[in-house]
């Protein structure tokens, strides 16, 4: 098993999920931002090619083990939107206030409010790894225009779980671990990698 890999993100919240999720196999995760890997460029339309890119990008600078993911919410009365577009919804700067804000506007007279997050990680062996680790998850919910909740970033204040009475920014961290895209994606990877091992 490996002992370093560099997470391909900068994002706080998610180097404190992965952190969490690979600590139990003494997984040690290092931001790129430590390693001076500059963010890379995400031109791709499908979660898929974005997070390989980001994973080859960061592998590719530090000679190390890299795992990306690229995530995002999809809403089903919005054509799948904001998807890969998710963290940039409202326009640059970055801010999670703003995407909510731009998607409960752009939701206002829908009824359909079902929605998902979705998870693709890639996980690069070496920069050329043939075979990149790929694994996938999907939490499904519902958009709701008032914020719950002071917990999660992104969407999870209005990303009501109807199967908890809650949105996911009420989840206790360790719950929302498990259950998540991201959990989910990672329970996936993590059954591959130890494949590998045995």
């Amino acid at each position: 098993m490996m002992e370093k890999l560099v997470l391909a993100s900068n994002n706080a919240g998610k180097l404190k999920e992965f952190a969490a999720l690979l600590a139990p196999l003494g997984v040690e995760v290092i931001p790129q931002g430590r390693l001076n890997v500059p963010e890379c460029a995400e031109p791709h339309h499908t979660f898929l090619e974005n997070a390989l890119e980001k994973a080859r990008h960061a592998s590719r600078i530090t000679g190390l083990p890299a795992m990306a993911d690229d995530s995002g919410i999809c809403v089903a009365a919005l054509g799948g939107q904001p998807g890969v577009l998710s963290a940039r919804y409202a326009g640059e700067p970055k801010s999670d206030a703003r995407n909510n804000a731009h998607l409960i506007g752009q939701l206002q007279g829908q009824s359909n409010r079902r929605a998902w997050y979705y998870c693709v990680l890639v996980l690069v062996r070496h920069a050329d790894d043939p075979q990149p680790l790929v694994a996938d998850g999907a939490w499904y919910g519902e958009v709701v225009d008032e914020a719950r909740g002071a917990g999660g970033f992104g969407y999870d204040p209005h990303f009501y779980l109807p199967d908890f009475a809650c949105s996911a920014a009420e989840l206790p961290a360790e719950q929302k671990n498990r259950v998540s895209h991201r959990g989910q994606a990672m329970q996936a990877l993590l059954a591959k990698l130890q494949a590998l091992q045995s």
